[in-house]
Parts: C-alpha cells; sequence; structure tokens
C-alpha cells in the first residue's frame, strides 16, 4: 500500500488541517495519511482526523522509541550534555511501515498536483525529491570541515542534497544493521561533517552514507517544466486554488518560513499577512467556510510580527506579562 506521511502536533493544527484538505480535493478522500507525533500534545488532532477515515495518528511506541534513540546518538549535538532532541526525526517512523512506498510532506504544505510521477519514480530510486537545497548545502553540512570532500564527492553534494519537508520513498530502508553502522561512521569522526542543528541533515546523512540512489525531479525534468516549490517565490500566479510557476502547475507549496504561530493567530482573526495567505486560507476552510476569519483590522506583514524575546516567553509562562 502506497500513502503519504506528515508529522504533526496540535500546535501546527491550522497546517495540518490545510495539508489534509489539499489532499483530499487533489486525490480524493480516500487517500491514506499517516501523521507522526512530533509530542504528545495531540489532543486537537485526534478530534480533526476522527471526522477523517483515511487518516490515522502512528501509535507504534516502540517504532517511535527506537527512532528517538537513533537521533539521541546521531545528532552532533548530542554530545551537549543538556542536549535534548525534537520531535522533527519522529518522519524517521515511515521507514517501518505502514506503507511500502510513501511521500512525506511537511505540515506547513499543501498538495497542488498529482504524485503519480513521485511514486513511479520510487521504482528506480528509493528516495525522489523535487527542491533546490541543493542550492544551500551549509544548512546540511559542514562545509568548512576538510572531512566533508573525504566522505562525499562534490558532485554528489551539488545533486542528492535535499529538503526533508518533501520526499517519496520506501519502507524498510534503515534496518537494525544499517542503522548501527551509520552511528558507527559518525562516532568514529564523520559528525564533524554535520550541519549540527535539525534532523533534516542526519536524513540527508542516512541516505547519502548508506549509497541510496537519489531523485531530484529538479535536476532530471526538462527545464521549461521545473517549478519552484516555496512561498519565498513571489511570481507564482494562482487559478482555481491551484499554483503555477510560469504555466507549470506545482506538485507542492511549502510555507517554509512561516512560523506556526502566525498562522495559528491568522485563523484566530489576526490580520497578519504572509505569502499566499489566502490559498492557504482556501484549504483551511475548505470544509467549513463559514468559520473562515473576517477581518476587522489593517493588515500587518508577517515580518512585522517576530517571535517574543526569550525574556518575554519566560515571563508569558509566569504569567507576568501577556
Amino acid at each position: 500500500m502506497n500513502g503519504i506521511c506528515t508529522l504533526a502536533n496540535d500546535k501546527v493544527y491550522d497546517q495540518l488541517v490545510a495539508l489534509l484538505n489539499s489532499i483530499e480535493a487533489i486525490l480524493g478522500g480516500n487517500t491514506p495519511v499517516c501523521i507522526y507525533p512530533f509530542d504528545d500534545r495531540t489532543e486537537r488532532i485526534a478530534g480533526e482526523i476522527a471526522k477523517r477515515p483515511n487518516v490515522f495518528l502512528y501509535d507504534d511506541l516502540e517504532s517511535i522509541q527506537r527512532w528517538d534513540e537513533f537521533m539521541l546518538e546521531a545528532s552532533p549535538a548530542s554530545m551537549n550534555r543538556k542536549y535534548r532532541i525534537y520531535g522533527g526525526h519522529r518522519r524517521f517512523c515511515a521507514f517501518d511501515g505502514p506503507f511500502d512506498k510513501f511521500v512525506y510532506m511537511d505540515a506547513d504544505t499543501l498538495l497542488m498536483n498529482s504524485l503519480d510521477t513521485i511514486f513511479q519514480k520510487l521504482d528506480e530510486f528509493d528516495c525522489v525529491v523535487y527542491d533546490f537545497q541543493f542550492g544551500s548545502p551549509d544548512k546540511i553540512y559542514n562545509v568548512s570541515s576538510p572531512k566533508l570532500l573525504k566522505v562525499f564527492s562534490q558532485e554528489r553534494l551539488k545533486s542528492e542534497i535535499f529538503c526533508s519537508g518533501f520526499y517519496g520513498s520506501k519502507r524498510g530502508l534503515f534496518s537494525q544493521e544499517r542503522r548501527k553502522w551509520l552511528l558507527s561512521k559518525l562516532k568514529e569522526s564523520e559528525a564533524e561533517i554535520l550541519y549540527p542543528r535539525g534532523d533534516q541533515p542526519v536524513l540527508n546523512y542516512m541516505y547519502m552514507r548508506s549509497g541510496l540512489p537519489i531523485c531530484n525531479l529538479a535536476h532530471h525534468l526538462p527545464k521549461s517544466e521545473i517549478t519552484g516549490n516555496s512561498v519565498t517565490s513571489k511570481h507564482f500566479e494562482e487559478r482555481d486554488h491551484i499554483m503555477y510557476d510560469k504555466g507549470n502547475r506545482l506538485t507542492y507549496l511549502h510555507y517554509i518560513g512561516i512560523h506556526p504561530g502566525i498562522t495559528e493567530a491568522v485563523c484566530a482573526g489576526e490580520n497578519i499577512e504572509f505569502p499566499y495567505r489566502d490559498l492557504f486560507l482556501h484549504y483551511r476552510y475548505l470544509q467549513e467556510p463559514e468559520k473562515r476569519p473576517v477581518f476587522t483590522t489593517p493588515p500587518r506583514m508577517y515580518s512585522d510580527n517576530p517571535r517574543p524575546s526569550l525574556l518575554k516567553r519566560v515571563l508569558r509562562k509566569l504569567k507576568l506579562t501577556r
């Protein structure tokens, strides 16, 4: 069985609903979707998916613990005694099932097109991606490390690096033996070649160090057919709630850089502008348009709403400020 996976908790509830609605609108209501829990905050998610028979929350606690332990050892930051893992790596549970082939999509993405090409390419490759992360290798690897080019050639760095927000892959690629081998290589000395934050560098390393074939459609498609995928691109055109790049239909739209607190605030009625906001709101409220917020105040740009300072967040937790 094939399906779609994502990663979520209640903090990204609004983004998740928009994603699920986009999947249903593009692929139909029978498409199976597995949600990997970022943490234990899943009460709102559970209430939402109870209305969606094709969507389920991953509950294999042994698998979750196995990947928690792997990440604790694999992350370069684990040498810091105060280090604690966050839940992003739990997307790795997809390698344990339930789908033979899967497409993983971050909660802050919207599906815009069929995934047939991705699944077909998985007959030839173990990982199929469609992004331009290879243009910023310094967010995946420590490019100043002299060991980097001893482990991976420059050509591989240019062609195989990918963004972990969207990729197709298969169950069973990372057995216990392979995980142990990868950890042994990291512990020998290769941990220093990883960018020290997040699970994205670890995922790239897992594929590339294992020598698994990776297909990036940004390299494989004809130049005239290639599209972007990020909301940082300002030239996309919307037609019938589908986004196009110079006439070509996007596969997905990634709201990268838009903090979930922003979309959460907008859905609560705050008039905060962000790129392609109307498209997001269309899918967020596709099944309940009567609940779509009506804004009564002048708009503000999301860049004018930075995250609160650490001091303010602490004071807020202590209920000393609002």
